[in-house]
């Protein structure tokens, strides 16, 4: 999917301060797969895909977010937040209490995004090596 790529490309450059390859973006599709998600939601404006962001279960009342990603040129639109409430009603319809997330000290733009959607930081609940915070929230 596209949009995985896009996501995929922004945070790797991030990361390494410099373009993505090709050949990281695939190692990352194969180093964390999609297709355990329970929902996924791709967000459009102007009728054009500017985002995404999925969910799993990870037990029978905790979602876990996964790959939000909003293109730079739309941040700013509201498509983050409306992402957001996308997947917490699906969670929610999925059983979910709680959602959580893991994220990077880089990606600023998202920290700041959770936090005013009621996000709060907890203790670190994996070890992922890109993991710097983790943020839950009650639904």
């Amino acid at each position: 999917m596209a949009v995985i790529r896009s996501y995929l490309t922004d945070i790797i450059a991030r990361y390494y301060g410099r373009p993505a390859t090709p050949a990281e973006v695939d190692q990352a599709i194969s180093d964390d797969p999609t297709d355990d998600l329970a929902g996924f939601f791709v967000g459009r404006r102007h009728g054009e895909v500017r985002g995404c962001v999925g969910f799993r279960m990870v037990g029978a009342r905790t979602a876990e977010l996964k790959r939000m990603f909003v293109e730079p040129t739309a941040r700013g639109t509201g498509g983050g937040a409306a992402l957001l409430a996308a997947v917490e009603e699906a969670a929610v319809s999925f059983g979910a209490s709680a959602i959580r997330l893991d994220t990077r000290t880089d990606l600023v733009e998202a920290r700041a995004l959770y936090a005013r959607h009621g996000y709060r930081e907890v203790p670190a609940f994996n070890d992922d090596r890109y993991a710097d915070h983790w943020f839950e929230k009650r639904l």
